[in-house]
């Protein structure tokens, strides 16, 4: 079971849908037109356009099995007092000064452009459950960070 927002949920119902009533066709033209072009043992156009279909079917698979295991969140059960998904949490590294605010989402929405972090990072990791003025250390790749947590929203 995957949560997730609403936001979140309808993005990936709008890409599914365009996949499959938009992107998909296409593809099936492309196969129908290189077909009728003759020999398919060497038409190049044809079994690239075999290798878009299999990539679209795969890409819809999986978006299909993440909508089935999807769980919407309703935001008005969740309580800022503690870091956990949809929370928007602003920090300072204390080694630095540096302040980041980042939004704990479900690994299909995590956008780091967007400053939304998966809930399964080992940042958000170890902010779960933390309330606002505690201070974490996290490992990441790059060694170890101190955080702070400055505010935690909804």
């Amino acid at each position: 079971m995957e949560y997730m927002s609403q936001e979140g949920y309808d993005k990936l119902v709008a890409e599914l849908h365009q996949l499959e009533s938009v992107e998909l066709p296409m593809v099936r033209d492309a196969i129908s037109e290189a077909r009728d072009k003759g020999d398919l043992s060497e038409n190049f156009e044809y079994h690239a356009a075999k290798r878009e279909q299999a990539r679209l079917l795969s890409r819809i698979r999986f978006k299909q099995k993440v909508l089935a295991n999807a769980r919407v969140i309703d935001v008005s059960r969740l309580s800022a007092d503690s870091v956990q998904l949809l929370s928007r949490v602003e920090m300072t590294n204390m080694a630095n000064g540096a302040h980041m605010t980042y939004t704990i989402a479900s690994p299909n929405e995590a956008n780091i452009r967007e400053g939304k972090i998966s809930i399964k990072s080992p940042i958000a990791q170890a902010l779960l459950n933390k309330r606002a003025g505690d201070v974490v250390e996290v490992c990441v790749p790059a060694g170890k960070l101190t955080l702070r947590i400055d505010s935690i929203q909804l």
